[in-house]
C-alpha cells in the first residue's frame, strides 16, 4: 500500500494526457518539431508545408480540384523520375541520359506501332529498348570504369540526336491517345417538360486512361512507382546492397556483393522509369515532339528533386520518398508562381532560388541530425 502511495504521489508523467491537463505548451511543439524536421525528409517537407500554405493564402484557387489536376503533370513525372535517379545517385553516380530516354523512348514506341505490333506490344518494345541502353551504359561505369558523368552525357547526345534523324524532326501524333467524339441522348428539364437531345461527347480509349491520358493515371503510377521502389530499396538485398556500394564500394565487394551487377542493374531502372515517363508524356500531351529542350530541363528537374528529397550526391544515402516529396515541391512551386502571375522570364530564377535555400535546410538539418546522433 506505501508502494501504491509513492506511486500515486509522483502525479502525471509530463507525456501523459489527462483530464483537465493543460495542452502542449510552446515547448512540446518546439520538440515536436525539431523531431520532424531531424528526419531525412523532414526539412523539405516543412518547406513544401510552408510553400504550399504561402500560395494558398495568395491566390484564391491554389487549393482546387482543377488547379490539383492542373498540378499533376508537374510534379508526377518529376516523381517517377527522381524513382530511378535515386538509385543511380545512391551509388555515388548520376544518370544524365534519362533526357534522352524521355525522348527518345515515344518515337520508338511510334515506330513499332505504325509497324503494325500494336500499341502495349509496342511500349513495351520501346521500354525493353530504353533498358538496353540502361544496360549498355551501365556496362560501360561498372565494367570499363568510364565517370557516369561521362558516359550518360554521352549517351544523351547520341539518343537525342538519334531521336531527331528517326523523327526527321517533326511532331507526330501518338498513337492511341486520340480523343473520339460519340454522340449521346441527354435529357433536359425545359418550362417543365422532359426533352431529349443528342449531344457530342469527347473521350479517350482505355490505352490512354491507362497511360498516361486520364486525370490521374499518372499520379497513380506515380506513388505505385514510388511505394514499390522505397520497398525494395529499404527491404531488398538489391536495396541494401546499392547503399552499401555507394557507402563503401570496396568494403562492398569484399563482403561478397555484386558490384558491378547492381550498378548495371540500377542504370537499367533508371532508363526505364526514363522512358515510362517519355510514354506518359506523349499520351498525355497527344503529341510527341522531337525537341530535346524539354527533356534537358526535366532531367534536371529530376535530379534536383531526388537531392533536394535528401539523397546525397557522394552517394549512401537516399530514399524514394524523399524524391517524391522533393518533386511535390518542385511542382507547388511552378504551380504556384504561375498561378500568381509571375513573368515566364522570371521561373527559373525563382526556381533555382528555391533549390537552394532547401538544399541549405537540408544541409543544417543533416549536421543537427549528426551532432544529436553524437551525443546521444
Amino acid at each position: 500500500m506505501a508502494g501504491v502511495a509513492q506511486e500515486s504521489g509522483k502525479g502525471p508523467s509530463p507525456g501523459a494526457a489527462g483530464p483537465g491537463q493543460s495542452r502542449p505548451g510552446p515547448a512540446d511543439w518546439r520538440e515536436i518539431l525539431n523531431r520532424a524536421i531531424a528526419l531525412r525528409e523532414g526539412s523539405i517537407i516543412v518547406v513544401t508545408i510552408i510553400v504550399a500554405v504561402y500560395f494558398s493564402v495568395n491566390t484564391s484557387t491554389f487549393f482546387t480540384g482543377s488547379n490539383f489536376e492542373t498540378l499533376l503533370p508537374y510534379f508526377a513525372p518529376l516523381a517517377i523520375l527522381g524513382a530511378g535517379e535515386v538509385f543511380v545517385m545512391i551509388l555515388g553516380e548520376i544518370d544524365l541520359s534519362i533526357g534522352a530516354m524521355f525522348m527518345f523512348a515515344p518515337i520508338v514506341f511510334e515506330k513499332f506501332d505504325s509497324a503494325g505490333l500494336g500499341l502495349v506490344p509496342s511500349v513495351i518494345l520501346a521500354l525493353l529498348v530504353c533498358m538496353a541502353v540502361g544496360a549498355i551504359t551501365g556496362a560501360f561505369v561498372a565494367f570499363l570504369g568510364v565517370s557516369s558523368f561521362v558516359t550518360t552525357l554521352g549517351i544523351l547526345f547520341t539518343f537525342e540526336g538519334l531521336s531527331l534523324i528517326l523523327s526527321h524532326g517533326t511532331p507526330v501524333a501518338t498513337p492511341g491517345a486520340q480523343v473520339h467524339s460519340t454522340t449521346v441522348q441527354v435529357h433536359h428539364v425545359v418550362n417543365g417538360h422532359s426533352i431529349t437531345l443528342p449531344e457530342k461527347v469527347n473521350h479517350i480509349g482505355t490505352f490512354a486512361k491507362v497511360f498516361g491520358g486520364g486525370t490521374y493515371s499518372e499520379l497513380i503510377w506515380a506513388v505505385a512507382i514510388v511505394a514499390l521502389l522505397q520497398v525494395v530499396l529499404t527491404f531488398t538485398r538489391w536495396g541494401l546492397y546499392t547503399i552499401a556500394i555507394g557507402s563503401n564500394k570496396l568494403g562492398a565487394a569484399e563482403a561478397g556483393v555484386k558490384v558491378k551487377l547492381v550498378t548495371v542493374r540500377n542504370f537499367v531502372l533508371c532508363a526505364l522509369t526514363a522512358g515510362l515517363v517519355g510514354v506518359f508524356e506523349a499520351v498525355r500531351s497527344q503529341t510527341i515532339q522531337p525537341d530535346p529542350s524539354g527533356p534537358n530541363e526535366l532531367l534536371l528537374l529530376a535530379i534536383a528533386a531526388a537531392v533536394i528529397g535528401g539523397t546525397l550526391l557522394s552517394g549512401g544515402s537516399g530514399t524514394v520518398a524523399g524524391a517524391l516529396i522533393g518533386a511535390l515541391f518542385l511542382g507547388i512551386l511552378k504551380d504556384g508562381l504561375i498561378l500568381q502571375g509571375i513573368n515566364a522570364n522570371y521561373l527559373l530564377f525563382y526556381t533555382g532560388l528555391a533549390i537552394v535555400i532547401a538544399m541549405t535546410a537540408n544541409v543544417f538539418v543533416a549536421r543537427a541530425r549528426r551532432g544529436n546522433s553524437g551525443s546521444g
